[in-house]
This record gives C-alpha cells, structure tokens and sequence, in this order.
C-alpha cells in the first residue's frame, strides 16, 4: 500500500524574503486566493445570495510554467515575482500513508498459488533465506508476519488445544468404561495411527499438509477409537470366558475384522467422490477429505493387528492388572474354541 502521488512543486522561502516582509503564511494564502479563488463580496438578489469570487484565469491556473511569474503583494503593497521569493523542488510525495497504532506502516501482500505451494512453506523459507538478511540491512524496521500466517498459527494453536482436551475426554470417559488407566490408552493408540495414515495419504495424493488438513486429522481422533473400543471389549470378554491372553486377542480380531472393515469402507467410499472431485469449489476441503480416508483407512488396518499384540505384550509384563475370572466353564470354553 505504499503507492507515489501525484508529481507536485513545492515551495520555500528564499534567503532574504523574510526581509522583505513575507512569511511561508502569506504566500501561501495568496497562492490559495489565485489556484482556487476568494470570496471578495457577497450580493443579494432577491431570495438568492450570490457569492463573487475572484481568482485567476483558467488557462493561468492550468499552465504550471507561469506560476512563478505569479504576484506576490507585500504588506507595504510590494508586488514580487513568486520565482524571486521561493526556492522551487519538483517531487512526488505517497498517496497514502497508514499509520498503526501510530508507527508508520507499509504492507506487504500476496496470494498464495495452492497448486504450486503454500503460505506455510513459502513463509518457512523467507524466515530462512530472506528475512535474517533484510532485518540486518534495516535494523530500525520492525517486520510483523500476519495474515494467513498469523491466523493459521492462531488455528493451529487452536486445534491442538481442542485435540488434548478431546483426548483427555476420551481418556477419562474410557477409564470409567474399562475401570484400567492402560487399556484406554491401549485403546488411544489408534489416535497416532490414524495421523500416521493422513500423512502418508498426503504425500500418495502430492497435497502439502495445510490447515483443512489438521482439521481432519483432529477429528479422526474421535471416530478410530470406535473401533479400538469395541476390539477392546471383545478382548476382555473372551478373557472372562477363560481363554488366555493370546487366544482371546486372535479371537478377538478374527471377530471384529469384518464388521470393522465394513463399516470403515463405507465410510471411505462415501467421501470418495469428494476425493475425486477437481473443481476450484472442492480444492479447500481435498486435504480435510484425505486425512480422514487414509487416516481410517491406515488406522483399521493396523488396530486390528497392533492393538491385540500391544495388549497381549503389556499384559506378560503386568501392565494390564487384569484378573482371569475363575469360573466353572472356563475349562469348557478352553476346549471349545480348541476346538
């Protein structure tokens, strides 16, 4: 926004016309009463007030070269010419100048091509090759980065600040289920995996990870530990059946990978055609829409094999404090799923 003016001339007293009898005052305001005209009288006719103005003539007004010769009348009634009182300057001031907070400020702007790169990336690379030189070179500039910058940082804080209380949420919510501090977070490690998955997804797809993009990862964190929660669950009531730790994990993932799959491909497919979509309309929502179909699809593949083995690896080392309910038919169902 720092944009020249119009060329002007500008003008100072010369040395020696303050001896004269005139001030920067004067001349000014007769230079005023000749560009633009002065109200000498005022005649009334009728119900009309009609106001006599005297100035120069058009073409003296629209010819800058004659301005010097322009009469300047003394307090003693001495007319000089302009060119002998003033010292004159041709310059060219700015159109415009903001002030913020009252320092003065010029903005620099640009749009980011989302085909090409992002603000993320290009801000990334000034701060290391551009800015470090020019605030040596200018060191009484103070360079403020805002804009997209400023407020992706401010959502980026944000969404982080909304994921770690949504986990904790999921974490408490979890440990009153399951009455365990560790199977909840056997549970949540379908979180990492899903995020995992987006970025992977993002590099398949060549998209770099903008804000849409943690905006689906964080509300992935919410849809993966359904399908932790309930391979969870089957894990504990197989070992309530008297099966131990091993068997009842493998049991367990044989019989929830189908349901898993299937409700997992149905969710995918129905974000397909957002996925494939190439209109300008769709090109901001392509990366929520990413990190949501692979961060599923990555996390179901790998909760189904990870989270059994994770729970059977804590439980040799103790960690799980589960304790094998001794029932009468624990002996039955061991030779049944022998069997």
């Amino acid at each position: 926004d720092l944009r020249v003016g119009k060329p002007q001339i500008q003008y100072s007293l010369s040395e020696g016309a303050n001896a004269l009898g005139f001030t920067s005052q004067a001349v000014a305001t007769q230079l005023r009463a000749g560009m633009l005209g002065d109200i000498v009288d005022n005649i009334q006719l009728g119900n009309q007030n009609i106001e006599v103005i005297v100035s120069q003539t058009g073409p003296e007004r629209d010819n800058p070269d004659g301005l010097d010769q322009a009469l300047i009348i003394s307090r003693e009634g001495q007319a000089v010419p302009l060119e002998v009182l003033t010292d004159a300057s041709e310059t060219r001031d700015w159109a415009k100048i903001t002030l913020i907070d009252g320092v003065r400020t010029i903005s620099v702007q640009a749009n980011v091509d989302a085909g090409k790169a992002n603000a993320a990336a290009l801000m990334g690379d000034l701060k290391v090759n551009w800015i470090p030189q020019f605030e040596a070179e200018y060191p009484d500039l103070k360079l403020e980065l805002l804009g997209q910058v400023a407020a992706t940082a401010e959502t980026a804080t944000s969404i982080v600040r909304g994921l770690a209380i949504g986990m904790l949420g999921v974490f408490l919510i979890l440990s009153l289920q399951f009455r365990s501090y560790i199977e909840p977070l056997i549970v949540m490690i379908a979180i990492p995996m899903a995020l995992i998955g987006s970025i992977w997804g993002h590099v398949y797809m060549g998209y770099d990870i903008s804000m849409p993009s943690l905006i689906g990862a964080a509300s992935l964190a919410g849809i993966v530990v359904n399908n932790s929660i309930l391979l969870m669950q089957y894990i504990n009531k197989y070992r309530h059946q008297g099966l131990d730790i091993a068997r009842a994990a493998g049991q367990a993932s044989r019989a929830r990978t189908r349901p898993i799959f299937i409700s997992t491909t149905t969710t995918i497919m129905g974000m397909l055609p957002l996925l494939a979509e190439t209109s300008a309309q769709a090109a901001s929502i392509i990366p929520l829409v990413i990190s949501l179909v692979f961060g599923l699809l990555v996390s179901t593949t790998l909760v189904l094999l990870v989270l059994p083995a994770l729970y059977v690896i804590l439980n040799d080392i103790g960690a799980t404090g589960f304790k094998q309910e001794k029932i009468g038919i624990a002996e039955a169902a061991l030779k049944k799923y022998s069997a």
